[in-house]
């Protein structure tokens, strides 16, 4: 099954840029990785119909410890990061993806996956959090799994 890896986050905003870093361990290792910054519409010019599609971004939420690992999957995506977990970008990533799933029937059947990391800080600064920066092998590992997979149960 192709795979293809958002990268989300702005790394000039201190956690919010674990996604990105995520992504370039990730690409580093040879992983189809897509670095779209903030901006989730890159993806259209982007996207070859990967049958699997995992985003990797940092969320906000007062429900969970800083440095959680968060994996939604399908529609739970769309459900869970309207309520108690919120996407560090606010109209972001989510709603846009909504709209390019509406746009591209190929997307739309897409197994998707969402990775997020609760973020402590989202302030100007490049460094992580520590307790971000103590998610992020993990978080590459669990890509690494779900990449690996042949299908997703």
């Amino acid at each position: 099954m192709r795979t293809l890896i958002l990268a989300l986050g702005n790394e000039l905003m201190k956690d919010d840029g674990v996604g990105l870093k995520a992504g370039r361990i990730l690409a580093e290792k040879g992983y189809n990785v897509l670095d779209v910054g903030t901006d989730i519409f890159m993806l259209s010019a982007h996207y070859k119909g990967e049958e699997r599609l995992i985003i990797i971004d940092a969320i906000l939420s007062e429900k969970f410890e800083p440095g959680k690992i968060i994996h939604l999957r399908g529609e739970e995506v769309f459900e869970k990061l309207k309520g108690e977990i919120r996407s560090a970008h606010f109209m972001g990533a989510i709603d846009g993806l909504k709209l390019l799933m509406a746009l591209d029937e190929r997307l739309a059947k897409a197994d998707i996956h969402f990775i997020g990391v609760v973020a402590k800080e989202v302030d100007l600064g490049m460094e992580l959090s520590e307790e971000v920066e103590k998610a992020l092998p993990k978080v590459v590992e669990l890509v690494e799994k779900l990449a690996e997979a042949e299908s997703w149960n």
